[in-house]
C-alpha cells in the first residue's frame, strides 16, 4: 500500500492524485490527511518524513519518504515499465522534465508566492512573513509563464507535444491555482484556454479536487 499524506484540494497534491488515477493505482494508495490550515505539517512528527514540511509526502512499505511532486510522479509512472507521465524515449523525457519545471517555477511556484506574499495567504499563524512587493512581481512572472504556455500550445496538443504528460498536469494545476487567487489569465490565452477546457474534461482531473 501506497501511503499518501496531503490534503486534497491544493494544487501539488492535486498533481500527485492526477497521476494516480491516469496511472490507475488509486485502489493502492491510501491517502492521510494533514491539516496544513492548522500548522500540522509544521509538527515534528511529518517534519521526519519531509524537513521542507510541504505536502504531498508518498510514504512506501520499507518506511521511504518520497516528497517533491515530480519525485512521486517519477516513481508512480515507472512502477509498471510503462510510463504514460515521464517519456519513454531520451528525447521525449527531456522535453518533458523541462516544460515541467518551467510550469512549475514559472507558474505554480510564482502564483503560491503571489498567494503567500500578497494576499492574506493561509491566515497570520501560517503566513509569519509577507513581502508583497515580492508577491506581485511573482504574479507578473506566473502570467508570463503562462503566455509562454499560450503560445507553445499554438504549435502543439500539451505542454511536451502529442501526449498528456507530467508536464500537462503541473500547468493545469497552476492554471486552477491562478483561478483560486484570482488571477485572471485568460486575456489573450486562447490556446491555453483550450488546452484547459479540454483537460479538465480527463477523468483523472475530475476527482483530483
Amino acid at each position: 500500500m501506497l501511503k499518501i499524506y496531503d490534503m486534497k484540494g491544493f494544487p501539488n497534491p492535486a498533481r500527485v492524485r492526477i497521476a494516480l488515477a491516469e496511472k490507475g493505482l488509486q485502489e493502492r494508495a491510501a491517502f492521510i490527511p494533514v491539516n496544513v490550515l492548522a500548522g500540522e505539517h509544521r509538527q515534528a512528527e511529518f517534519l521526519q518524513k519531509n524537513p521542507s514540511g510541504a505536502v504531498p509526502v508518498l510514504e512506501l512499505a520499507d518506511g521511504t519518504c518520497i516528497a517533491e511532486c515530480s519525485a512521486i510522479i517519477e516513481y508512480l509512472d515507472h512502477l509498471d515499465g510503462e510510463p504514460l507521465l515521464t517519456g519513454r524515449t531520451a528525447k521525449e523525457r527531456a522535453i518533458i522534465h523541462m516544460e515541467q519545471r518551467r510550469a512549475e517555477a514559472g507558474v505554480l511556484d510564482a502564483l503560491t508566492t503571489y498567494f503567500h506574499h500578497a494576499t492574506p495567504g493561509l491566515g497570520p499563524k501560517i503566513e509569519t512573513y509577507q513581502n508583497p512587493e515580492w508577491g506581485e512581481k511573482s504574479r507578473d512572472r506566473a502570467l508570463a509563464g503562462l503566455r509562454y504556455f499560450d503560445r507553445v500550445l499554438a504549435t502543439r496538443p500539451n505542454l511536451a507535444g502529442d501526449h498528456f504528460s507530467m508536464a500537462d498536469i503541473t500547468a493545469l494545476a497552476g492554471v486552477k491555482f491562478a483561478e483560486f487567487v484570482g488571477v485572471d489569465w485568460a486575456d489573450g490565452c486562447a490556446h491555453l484556454a483550450e488546452w484547459f477546457d479540454r483537460v479538465m474534461k480527463r477523468p483523472s482531473v475530475a476527482a483530483a479536487w
